[in-house]
């Protein structure tokens, strides 16, 4: 009996997910070329307007913010999850190792507004944060982390932490150790093994993990709106008070488009980048 049929009915859903996504894509790109009539849900005329709208001052801000946001959070991110990558791949104590997977998932199992309202309350001006900075006596008055890029980065990196841990585990597990015995019986010390063998052959999962905390941080809209309270304006934040509360919804469709083609294009270049370092590295 031929299994082609089996695997057609496999194929299924990834065809009608693709359908889906195509669709809405087109259907993004259509709105994004008819005009706003104001007072009225339903879109005008074809024009270029909205994009020629997208060259004010307050959406090239909103750009800026963002990409500085998704660059900060994503090397924070690697910075903090690397280590614990590291551990619950090689630590030599079983607990240990899983007390770091059950720490990193279990964000994945609260959803964004949950642990968004978490930092809220940690983040204040009367915050877990700063009650115990200033007992400690390290600052005398509080730090403002609330509607600030700093708070929303922090915030950021802890949505984005599970996912970087878990790609950076994959990527250190699939590591042949024999590499580093071979270096260690060449006389290489610990960190000369870690620096000129594990992070070069742990490159491709940084550049996957460091990719995904850039994609996942532009689209996120929960934290960048609670966190910053209306003072951190991203694509996602502009695009729901454009399409949200001016119901201006040709103009926040053109907003989405040239944002996903603005991500699309910084990520090929990241890619681009940390594949020549990549190659630099392994020869």
């Amino acid at each position: 009996m031929s299994k082609r049929p089996f695997l057609g009915w496999f194929a299924a859903p990834s065809v009608l997910i693709a359908f889906a996504i195509v669709a809405s894509f087109l259907a993004i790109v259509q709105y994004s070329l008819r005009a706003y009539i104001p007072g009225s849900l339903d879109p005008g005329g074809f024009t270029l307007e909205n994009f020629t709208t997208l060259w004010k001052a307050a959406y090239g801000q909103a750009f800026v913010t963002t990409v500085m946001l998704c660059i900060w959070t994503a090397i924070f991110t690697l910075l903090v999850g690397y280590p614990l990558a590291y551990a619950m791949v090689r630590g030599r104590s079983a607990a240990l190792r899983s007390a770091i997977l059950l720490i990193s998932l279990t964000p994945l199992f609260l959803g964004e507004i949950v642990r968004t309202y978490s930092w809220m309350i940690v983040l204040g001006n009367r915050g877990f944060l700063n009650v115990v900075l200033i007992e400690m006596g390290i600052i005398d008055r509080p730090i403002r982390f609330m509607f600030t890029q700093l708070g929303v980065v922090i915030a950021l990196v802890h949505f984005t932490l599970p996912i970087v841990v878990v790609m950076l585990a994959a990527a250190l597990s699939h590591i042949d150790r024999n590499y580093e015995r071979a270096a260690s019986s060449l006389g290489a010390g610990r960190v000369r093994v870690f620096l000129t063998v594990t992070l070069p052959l742990s490159i491709p999962g940084i550049v996957a993990a460091t990719s995904t905390a850039f994609a996942w941080t532009f689209s996120a809209f929960a934290t960048p709106q609670m966190i910053g309270g209306g003072k951190v304006q991203t694509i996602s934040t502009m695009v729901y008070q454009v399409g949200f509360a001016s119901f201006n919804f040709p103009l926040a469709a053109s907003l989405s488009l040239v944002g996903l083609l603005f991500t699309i294009a910084i990520l090929a270049l990241f890619n681009t980048g940390m594949r020549r370092v990549e190659k630099l590295g392994v020869h």
